[in-house]
Order: C-alpha cells, then structure tokens, then sequence
C-alpha cells in the first residue's frame, strides 16, 4: 500500500490521496529524489480505492475483492472443483430415481461413497460452487470499478503540456535541439502521425498525438462478458429458468412432463437396424441401432391440471418426429431422443370379478398401469383404489413401498364393499404380473375375503402391452441467449485488448529543445517504429533502438 501524502501539484493541481502521477501535469509525486527511471504509467498514475491508507471495514471487503490475486485463486479453486465433479456421473444425469448414498457405494466403491459425502455428486447445484461463482462476479466488478473509474478520469483530463520529466521519463525518449520554428516543426510532426491514425491535439509549442484508446476498455468489456455469463449461470437457479430431466413415455402413452404445464404423447416409436452386410466382422450378429425415432404430440393441460380425480383437458400444441440431434422444440422446451427399450411393457388390464365359490362373474373394469381411476363399480360390488405400487416390495420395517415408478411388478390395494363384506370395506390386493417373491402379501392381505371373491385377467386379449418404450431429454435453459450474449461481448474485449494498442506521444519544446517521449500498453517496436518513422519524415533519420529509455525492449 503506498503512503503518499495529499499534496497539490506545482501546476495547481488537488490530486487524491494515493496518486503516483500528477492528474494534470503528470508530475510524479511520490518520489523526493531525482530518478531517470521509466515511470510506473499503469492507470496513468490515478489513485485508486483500494490504496486508501486507512481503510474501513467495507473497504476492507472492497480492496479483498480487488485484489487480481484473490481473483485468481478463486479461479483456480473453481476449476479444480469443476474437474472434480466430472469423476463420476452427476445425480442429476440419471433417467430413473435412485438412492445416491447407496449408488455412489455400491457402483464404484469407497471412493464414491466418499465421493458422495462430499458433496461432490451435485456439485453444480451445491451452495459452495455457487458461492465460489458469485464471489468471482463480485471480484470482476469490485476489480473493473476500482481501475476503470481512475482510467477514465485520467484519460479525460489529459493535460496536452505534460512536465518534462513525464515525458523524459516514458519508455521511448527522444530529445533534440531544433533549429527551425518551433510551432512549424510541431505542427508538421503533427501532420506526419495523423497520416498514421492519430488525433493530434496541439497547445502552441506542445502536442498529444493519441491513437485506439478505445483498446484500454477492452479488459472491462471483457469482464462485463464474464459478469453476464456468470449472471446467466446463476439465473438457472431461478424456478423455470433450467431443466435437464428426462422422461419416459410407452408407446401410446401420454405422460405429463413434471415441472411443465406440458403433456407427451408418443404416437408410435421406430427403430430401424444395420444389416449384418453393413457392419464390420467384430459386430455382426448385434444388434446395432441405425436410426430411432418417436413420432410425438406435445400437449398443454387447459384444465383439470393437477386433480388426480379428473382427467386434464389437453389441448395440441406441435408435432415432430424427434430423432437423435432433431429435437422437438416449443417456446424454450426441447424434447432429445436419449433412448429406447424394446421389452414390452405393462399398460393396462381388463380383469374381472369373480365369486371364487360359484366362478360367477360380476363384471370387469378397466385398470391402466397409470393414473386408474379411483373409484369402480362392478356388479353389486364398490372398488375403491386406496394405493398402488409400480415396483411392490416390502421395506424394512415390513411395510409395502414401490422400487421404481415403472410397471415391473405393479400392485393395486382396494377397498371392496358389497354383500356380505365389512361396510367399511375390507382390503384386497391386485397383482397383474403374479410373482412368488410378492404371493404372500396378496394372501395376507386378502385374507378371507380372497376365500369369497378374486380378480383375475380372464384370457391374453385383456392385457395391452406397449411394443417399445422411448426415452427423452427434456431440457429448458432460458439462459442460454445471456450466456451468448456475455459470450459475444467477452469476445468483442479480448478483440479489442488484443489486436489494437492504445498509443501516445507528447512533445513539447522549449527554448529550441525539443522533448518527445511516447508510451503504449502493448508492441513497444510498433510505437517507436511511429515516432522514428514520423521523425524521417522531417528529415531526422534515427535507428527506433536508440529510442528506447531502458524499458520494454518490444
């Protein structure tokens, strides 16, 4: 931190209290001792607040976030978290539900399950990564606003006679005795740098040639990118803004696609396959998917939305055949085919009541997989769905719960009243697919009520099975026209900082000395190769080495 006292300049001048160089003059004037050493032009000397000699708390936290070193270790520890979370596969890249404490373990051992304890397995969601982003954001402004504000004051109130020691002391010098008119020869030297793209300012024997200042603003329209993208990123977190979950839908389905308003219907899904001709040796005789694709309806819900006792009127949006790469979109929501299964699969029963002593049959009933109805009346019989399982299993406590939300071993549990039943109803169990592991749970269950009457598929013709099951990306990133917007203005920075060079001459004379020196942010050899090439110009040839002051060698 510099102790620099707060002392007018010579030239009448108040600069603030951390200034190097003269606001106005560019006289240095921090230094008690003479020195010929090229001056320190970095934000042309103007103080900035993160040098206040006695600083506050909230200065404090200002020059902590100003700090490039801070920044870059924020940086650093970002992108080794960002690494680390791509070891294993993120919680939320999976298709089905699962529980992550026992998947991390049982897929790849100790490491993931401390893999897992760690956080790591949702990184990008975790509250730390996104604590790390906002503390980047917040050190990109704090570091643009604490250089860019005395950038811009300075180069605004540049003075065109700068004192002779800013200018003997630049990184290119020239100095020589004139014996042609002074304001002649600067303004022919003038005339000589705007053939080469420089305003020229003039003050009688003195001049400011200057050229591309605008390239100085590039770092911070750099950063204004990286604040935009950061914005965008963080904008993900906002409720409707981002999705990345995926959905499955049997043909001739139509699911709802959770967190939208959205319906998918899968009208007819297509797989076609390489011949064995078409393959190489060590693939023939698999079978290798050439093409896929699900010929889909997108629906919106008008009403009903959300009541589990009525059907939701849907109402046709689009049409698409979506295939790997050709998604379904519509208003911000994409649609990719991930993948397919071709086992059949449960969709629906038409079972029947029966009297289990007479074989009477009361009546049947419609029963799909999902969304049954709740209520069913069958001869003199009331069914009323009180639970169902997809995948029924027993936990550890004994009680019934479902593995999966897919039809693998769906149970229905009713409550039945009629004749010579409870008339609060008694519980009855329905397995469409009879396994051994899930028998006993009908029986006890049931009990003697399965003595009286059952419910059973009578015959192949009432069970429907969906040939193919498809799977779908469903994604939503409303961020994504930020991120290309912060993108294209980050770009435009590094264009500007990069392949422009912002470049300045002074000169002055004074009793027939002449004394030029110049300055650049970048490409010492092109700055002197101006000057010497301007001096050629006015007949003074001169080698562009000899013009450098012990700086930068270019």
């Amino acid at each position: 931190m510099l102790n620099i006292k707060n002392t007018k300049c010579e030239c009448g001048h108040q600069n603030a209290v951390g200034t190097v160089l003269c606001e106005s003059c560019g006289k240095p004037l921090n230094e008690t001792e003479k020195s010929n050493e090229p001056l320190e032009m970095r934000y042309d000397g103007v103080a900035r607040r993160s040098q206040k000699k006695n600083p506050n708390p909230i200065d404090r936290v200002w020059n902590f976030f100003s700090s490039v070193k801070i920044a870059i270790y924020l940086i650093v520890i970002t992108l080794v978290t960002s690494m680390l979370g791509t070891i294993y596969p993120q919680e939320s890249s999976f298709i089905n539900n699962f529980n992550p404490a026992v998947y991390y373990e049982e897929s790849y051992g100790l490491p993931g399950k401390i893999y897992y304890l760690l956080g790591l397995s949702h990184t990008y969601e975790s509250w730390w990564f996104i604590t790390l982003l906002v503390m980047i954001g917040t050190s990109l402004v704090i570091c643009s606003l604490d250089r860019v504000l005395p950038l811009y004051r300075a180069l605004n109130k540049q003075q065109i006679r700068k004192h002779l020691d800013f200018i003997l002391r630049q990184k290119t010098v020239y100095k020589a005795k004139l014996d042609a008119d002074a304001e002649e020869w600067v303004e022919a030297y003038g005339k000589q740098l705007k053939r080469k793209g420089y305003k020229v300012h003039r003050d009688g024997t003195a001049l400011l040639a200057e050229k591309n200042r605008f390239s100085r603003w590039g770092p911070y329209i750099n950063h204004i990118g990286l604040i935009l993208f950061l914005l965008a990123i963080l904008a993900r977190s906002i409720p409707g803004w981002q999705m990345d979950s995926y959905v499955t839908v049997p043909d001739g389905d139509t699911v709802h696609i959770t967190g939208t308003p959205y319906y998918l219907k899968s009208e007819k899904f297509t797989v076609e396959f390489y011949e064995d001709d078409e393959l190489p040796d060590s693939l023939k005789g698999q079978n290798r998917a050439k093409l896929f694709k699900t010929s889909a309806v997108l629906y919106t819900c008008t009403s009903n939305c959300g009541d589990p006792l009525q059907e939701p009127v849907l109402e046709e949006l689009k049409r698409h055949e979506i295939i790997v790469n050709e998604p379904l979109v519509y208003k911000g929501l994409k649609l990719y085919q991930f993948d397919f299964d071709l086992t059949p699969r449960l969709n629906a029963v038409h079972p029947t009541l029966f009297n289990k002593e007479t074989g009477e049959a009361y009546g049947s009933f419609d029963l799909p997989m999902k969304e049954a109805a709740l209520h069913h009346e069958v001869g003199p019989y009331t069914l009323d769905l009180v639970a169902n399982y997809m995948e029924f299993a027993l936990d550890s406590n004994g009680k019934p719960t479902t593995l999966s939300r897919d039809p693998i071993a769906p149970a229905f549990v009713f409550s039945i009243k009629g004749p010579g039943l409870d008339p609060e109803g008694e519980p009855y169990i329905y397995f469409p697919m009879q396994k051994d592991k899930v028998r006993f749970a009908q029986d006890v269950i049931n009990g003697k009520l399965a003595e009286k009457l059952e419910i059973r598929v009578d015959g192949m013709e009432n069970v429907n099975f969906s040939e193919a099951t498809t799977f779908l990306n469903v994604r939503i990133d409303k961020a994504v026209p930020y991120l290309w917007i912060g993108a294209f203005f980050s770009m435009l920075g590094l264009l500007m900082g990069s392949y422009w060079q912002h470049r300045r001459i002074w000169l002055r004379v004074d009793d027939g000395e002449l004394a030029l020196g110049a300055h650049t942010n970048k490409n010492w050899y092109g700055m002197r190769a101006d000057v010497a090439a301007a001096l050629k110009q006015m007949g003074t040839e001169i080698d562009p080495k000899l013009l450098d002051n012990g700086g930068n060698k270019g």
